[in-house]
């Protein structure tokens, strides 16, 4: 199982808020964003944050997706 952060870029387009306006007003690393980007784990702490400013839920940012090729 990886996790997907598909939800999130979409958030972010609908509300047109660039990746950029996110982490400057969140303070999020430049590695972090990298790794979301990337589809990589970050700590629950910055999805949280991300949260609270999107006024969503956590499902509406990212979602956990099977990995492909396996049974």
């Amino acid at each position: 199982m990886k996790v997907s952060y598909k939800k999130l870029w979409i958030l972010l387009i609908e509300r047109e808020i660039t990746p950029a306006t996110l982490r400057k007003d969140l303070s999020i690393a430049t590695g972090t964003m990298t790794k979301l980007r990337k589809n990589e784990e970050v700590a629950l702490s910055v999805l949280l944050r991300i949260c609270e400013y999107l006024d969503c839920d956590i499902g509406d940012v990212c979602e956990v997706v099977k990995n492909e090729g396996r049974g």
